[in-house]
């Protein structure tokens, strides 16, 4: 039975790669901070076929030590400050934990088990203000917030210990991927759980930054899979992730409040708060080369995605009524 430790395993990746990884028969074990709550919604039904271990991206012994007691076979390094808003207002913090909380992971491994596979959570953010599209492995990065230029560290640290030390050390730069157990700070779940409380006569508008902004959106259990399939190459590379099409948030919003029944017009409204300092107006990716060499592709498509979304949140928010 092959062991996998996963960072950020309470996160929305962390939680459908756990599954993932027990379907196909792993010991699966995940680094959570210590805390005085047990933020554990995602994986609630997954905490007793799962071991969790106390450690933190900020402590390099707890790192060190954890590595030391599982001998994981794939290491998966999901955790970071995700959130690109907040990395302008805790750019320091973010720095800390997604950049230099690669470094510490990336050390613990080459100390206590630098046979394992080693898996790296890049970003389409570093690709930023986009100097061709569509993005693919070899385009120029140029991140346009805090958040971006840490994962720009985090990936190049990847790939300077493979090539330093001879790590099985891969980046995955997955593009924007989504699901019902996405943040509420995140505009897709933002979307999707303002329409359901506008359905369901609890708000009236949704206030939100820029309409224009496309992204290229998947569905993040399509996406952890290629996570598994990049570890189980024999030589260590880094592979873009994403579905080669891309859509604006005016068209999530119209996909989104037309499932419910709605018309996005009466109720979006734009906010200046939301507006982000450096914008990011185009991302969509080229997925070519793990569609050829690891034989990926997504399953679920855009408007599936939408309307999965919209139908879990139209639940969860009935269920907050009852």
């Amino acid at each position: 039975m092959p062991t996998a430790l996963i960072t950020g395993i309470t996160g929305q990746d962390g939680s459908y790669l756990a599954e993932f990884l027990l379907d196909k028969g792993y010991r699966v074990v995940g680094i959570v901070r210590r805390s005085s709550t047990t933020p554990y919604e995602r994986i609630s039904h997954l905490v007793d076929r799962i071991e969790l271990v106390s450690a933190d991206l900020l402590d390099q012994t707890s790192l060190t030590d954890a590595v030391g007691e599982y001998s994981p076979d794939e290491i998966y390094n999901l955790a970071a400050q995700s959130f690109v808003q907040t990395s302008w207002s805790q750019p320091v913090l973010t720095g800390e934990f997604t950049a230099l909380g690669v470094t510490r992971m990336l050390e613990a491994m080459k100390k206590a088990a630098p046979q394992a596979r080693f898996y790296q959570a890049s970003s389409s953010e570093m690709f930023g203000k986009v100097l061709e599209s569509p993005q693919r492995e070899a385009t120029p990065f140029y991140p346009r917030s805090p958040y971006g230029v840490a994962k720009v560290y985090g990936h190049w640290i990847t790939v300077n210990y493979r090539e330093s030390y001879g790590l099985h050390a891969t980046s995955g730069i997955l593009f924007n991927h989504e699901s019902p157990r996405r943040g509420l700070e995140f505009v897709t779940r933002k979307i999707t759980h303002g329409v359901a409380r506008i359905k369901h006569g609890l708000d009236k508008t949704l206030p939100l930054g820029n309409l224009e902004a496309q992204r290229d959106w998947g569905y993040a259990a399509d996406y952890v899979r290629a996570m598994w399939l990049m570890l189980q190459e024999d030589e260590a590379s880094d592979f873009v992730v994403a579905t080669g099409r891309t859509h604006s948030v005016r068209e999530f919003c119209e996909l989104a409040f037309g499932h419910a029944g709605l018309d996005y017009q009466d109720h979006v409204v734009t906010d200046e708060r939301f507006m982000r300092p450096a914008e990011v107006d185009l991302l969509v990716g080229d997925p070519g080369r793990s569609r050829e060499k690891l034989g990926w592709k997504p399953d679920v498509d855009f408007p599936t995605l939408v309307r999965m979304m919209v139908d879990a949140d139209l639940n969860v928010v009935a269920s907050q009524g009852r």
